[in-house]
């Protein structure tokens, strides 16, 4: 039997509980200004949490924080209840619970093959064979990639690089994922594909961040929503930070179209409750609310 990773053996917390938290926490890049700060942030076990703001607004920044990338120049950020620690066993600790994966494919993907490359991150782990193997296959099945194991990287396509980029941070088995833009340059069958992955990774226990510019894909898949303005990092409920107009031209964002169709029908007196988020659901709630819907 293999040894239980660092994730594993944390899993004692209860669900609900803030997994990683930035405290207090400021940064600025050298010669240049702040970027966040006084920042107190959490990711919440079990939430899928979408982070949404302009460009330049420090979603970047928030997530390579998170993830150890960066280091606060103010502030702490806190892994379970204790404050990270910068040197080589801290980072471990750090990066075999939370795992980030860029925007671009290309600039995380390097091994001259699939299997090789999901499986660095494991055998820098110095973890048995068997249990590096073991992981890796486990990866490429959640992913839906099993069959492109021995594909030079070079040969895949963009989707096939996005979701080998991802294996090879869930094959840290990391309790939390942080995704920059996942769907950014799939088509929509490509994008359907990967958002069942991710709830296919969520019902197994990972909590999930996505950074995204699409509020109409925020609105359909995240539990919470954290809105990056001017004057702060502001954090709820999906469909209630979504429907705050001002809170959204703060962060450069339009109202979601669930939100729009939502106030809409309520203002015909056609709609009681949360109201539909995807044209799919629109059209279940107009097919049920037509006379004889119900018939045969």
């Amino acid at each position: 039997m293999s040894e239980p990773s660092a994730p594993d053996r944390e899993r004692e917390r209860e669900p609900g509980a803030s997994l990683v938290a930035l405290r207090a926490a400021s940064y600025a890049y050298e010669d240049g200004p702040t970027v966040l700060s006084d920042l107190d942030f959490d990711v919440t076990e079990g939430r899928a949490l979408a982070l949404l703001g302009r460009n330049g607004s420090g979603k970047t920044t928030l997530m390579r924080l998170l993830s150890g990338g960066l280091r606060p120049d103010q502030g702490d950020l806190i892994l379970g209840s204790a404050p990270v620690t910068y040197d080589r066993k801290g980072l471990t600790r750090l990066r075999t619970t939370v795992q980030l994966v860029v925007q671009d494919p290309d600039d995380q993907l390097f091994a001259a093959s699939v299997e090789q490359d999901v499986s660095f991150g494991p055998l820098n782990l110095g973890l048995s064979d068997a249990e590096v193997r073991a992981r890796v296959a486990e990866a490429l099945a959640a992913l839906d990639i099993s069959a492109l194991a021995d594909r030079p990287t070079h040969l895949l396509s963009y989707g096939q690089r996005k979701r080998t980029a991802i294996a090879g941070a869930v094959a840290m088995r990391p309790r939390v994922l942080i995704l920059d833009e996942p769907t950014a340059g799939l088509d929509p069958d490509g994008q359907e594909r990967l958002l069942t992955t991710l709830q296919g990774l969520r019902d197994a226990g990972t909590t999930v961040v996505m950074a995204t510019h699409d509020v109409d894909l925020a609105l359909r898949w995240a539990d919470d929503a954290a809105l990056l303005t001017p004057s702060g990092v502001r954090t709820g409920p999906v469909a209630e930070m979504l429907a705050r107009r001002e809170l959204l031209a703060q962060a450069g964002l339009t109202l979601p179209w669930g939100i729009a169709v939502r106030e809409l029908l309520r203002d015909k007196g056609l709609l009681e409750g949360e109201g539909p988020r995807t044209p799919e659901e629109l059209a279940a709630l107009t097919a049920s609310a037509m006379p004889g819907a119900s018939a045969g």
